[in-house]
């Protein structure tokens, strides 16, 4: 299965109905295509939508209907639309429950490094550092490795997004959650062992006693 498919299939099974999610640029947009037909979730969009659809049919695309990173969206039956001010005051009041951010690091004790590489021309932060800050929970889905360096590291050498660390990070090889400055391995993809998930990762990793493999 193509590694970002089963970072958003994985992450997908952590929608609950009711919940007000914000999907970052990147994988995350993928998860929205793999939620189960039987949750019900409101997508909020960062530029100023709640109720964000699917990506519309060629022709039908509406110039001020896109999400965070400028794609065509459609909006659902019952969306709202608001300025950036309100937007923003949803993430940084405390009202998103669940939001799903790209990586670029992840350390040890959770920290987030997701929006600039130095030297590196990029359009800015965007709203990373309030999700990261102000979502009841944060998910980071991103492959494990660039350029066969680990991507989950001791320290991060980038700049942090938020002090505050996330909740957990989803990649192709495993799901690892942090706890007390720890990260903890909680799940391993299918085919995938262990010592592939060790191999791969520069940070120190504590065996969860629930150890399992991801079901995707």
């Amino acid at each position: 299965m193509d590694p970002q498919a089963v970072i958003a299939k994985r992450i997908a099974r952590e929608l609950r109905s009711g919940m007000l999610v914000n999907l970052g640029i990147g994988i995350p947009t993928l998860v929205a295509g793999y939620a189960p037909p039987d949750v019900q979730v409101y997508f909020h969009s960062e530029n100023g939508l709640i109720g964000t659809g699917a990506i519309p049919a060629e022709g039908m695309a509406h110039p001020t209907l896109t999400d965070a990173g400028g794609r065509p969206v459609t909006a659902l039956p019952g969306a709202s639309t608001f300025d950036s001010a309100i937007s923003f005051g949803f993430m940084r009041g405390g009202h998103v429950d669940l939001t799903v951010l790209g990586g670029l690091q992840v350390d040890q004790s959770g920290h987030l490094a997701n929006w600039m590489i130095p030297g590196k021309m990029v359009p800015g932060m965007g709203g990373a550092m309030d999700l990261a800050t102000g979502a009841k929970r944060v998910i980071v889905a991103m492959q494990h490795t660039a350029k066969g360096q680990s991507k989950i590291v001791k320290s991060c050498t980038l700049p942090i997004t938020s002090a505050r660390p996330i909740d957990c990070v989803v990649t192709e090889l495993a799901m690892i959650a942090f706890s007390n400055g720890q990260a903890v391995l909680t799940e391993i993809a299918p085919d995938v062992s262990v010592d592939d998930v060790i191999a791969a990762t520069e940070a120190d990793l504590v065996l969860s006693h629930d150890l399992h493999e991801m079901m995707i």
